[in-house]
């Protein structure tokens, strides 16, 4: 489990397409490495990957074909800054909200304008997402912890980034039309799956009968 506190800007440093559906992947990091052991776990742009070789200021990863073909890790190329962030640990403050690192779709950013000390980065979700996208809901962009700000008539969602975020994460070196990696809030998914126990039947609204029914009061 993660935070979507960025701790790092990691850069790649090396690509390798070990066989057909396996891609291992050397980060130079600074920060994650510190107590880093083969086996941890570290959120690469909001998915989450197992160390299998650490070094004093780099580490390696495996990326199997469900990740390449889910993520854009597959789409790294050396130079690439990468959000990086290890593991929470029990005794670590949840400063953000529950990231997973289980990336749930490919977005695109659509719009990236800076105003009154702060950015507003507007993001079309695949179809598939859009549902569990709420405003004032949690979402991870690239394993960044972020609040939605607004859901426009498009189906574009946007959120405002401080000036912190903007400099701490690879997103001062974002441009319209990148790929990021999406992860839902996880509360949607199970709410979802209270509501429907056959999983192929037809999607329904959430309606306020259906959480008075699970339990939820209005108090």
């Amino acid at each position: 489990m993660f935070t979507g506190l960025i701790e790092e800007v990691g850069h790649v440093r090396r690509v390798d397409k070990v066989r057909t559906g396996l891609q291992r992947l050397e980060v130079e990091a600074r920060v994650v490495t510190d107590g880093l052991q083969l086996g941890d776990s570290v959120n690469i742009n909001g998915a989450c990957q197992t160390v299998v070789q650490v070094g004093t200021d780099r580490f390696s990863v495996e990326s199997v074909s469900e990740t390449l073909q889910r993520t854009t890790l597959g789409s790294l190329r050396v130079g690439d800054p990468v959000n990086l962030e290890r593991a929470l640990r029990a005794s670590d403050r949840l400063g953000g909200h529950m990231v997973l690192g289980h990336v749930d779709g490919v977005g695109h950013l659509r719009r990236l304008d800076e105003g009154s000390g702060q950015w507003t980065l507007a993001v079309e979700p695949p179809t598939e997402l859009r549902r569990y996208v709420a405003e004032k809901g949690s979402i991870a962009i690239d394993g960044i912890s972020l609040t939605v700000a607004q859901v426009l008539a498009d189906e574009v969602f946007t959120v405002a980034i401080i000036p912190h975020t903007f400099n701490h994460t690879h997103l001062s070196h974002a441009a319209v039309g990148d790929p990021v990696n999406l992860e839902v809030d996880v509360v949607a998914r199970y709410v979802e799956r209270l509501l429907t126990s056959d999983p192929n039947a037809p999607r329904k609204r959430l309606e306020l009968e259906d959480l008075r029914r699970l339990g939820y009061s209005e108090d």
